[in-house]
């Protein structure tokens, strides 16, 4: 299943903006779609967090967080409203990603189809560059 990414932007601004647009990192119509659910379960807006952290078994791992606000420095990436946030020193390791949501027979979660690590975990929240 192809998913297509409608009302795509990279808000933020300054080099920060122009940075986030070059790496092409992108935010999914189902993990938006997690992203309004999540919201409307908790009754006020939500943005997802995304990082890039040392550790895991790889070397690095993804770390997801639902926040309410985002931080100066933070560049945002939306899809239909919903916004995912991402750190300047996390966004190189990111570069051309998919910021996802699915939910099959391993559980439902936020992932990342990152198409320049070399490895990656079992679990898929670990891996190497």
């Amino acid at each position: 299943m192809t998913e297509r990414s409608t009302d795509f932007r990279v808000e933020t601004t300054g080099d920060a903006g122009a940075r986030a647009a070059a790496h092409g990192l992108t935010l999914s119509a189902s993990a938006a779609a997690r992203l309004r659910h999540l919201s409307e379960a908790r009754g006020t807006p939500l943005m997802l967090r995304v990082a890039v952290d040392g550790g895991g078994c790889s070397g690095f791992q993804y770390r997801f967080d639902l926040v309410g606000s985002a931080d100066d420095e933070d560049i945002r990436i939306r899809n239909d409203d919903h916004t995912a946030l991402v750190d300047p020193v996390s966004l190189p390791f990111l570069s051309g990603s998919v910021i996802d949501f699915v939910d099959d027979l391993a559980g439902a979660q936020f992932v990342i189809r990152n198409p320049n690590a070399a490895s990656s975990c079992g679990c898929g929240v670990s891996f190497s560059i």
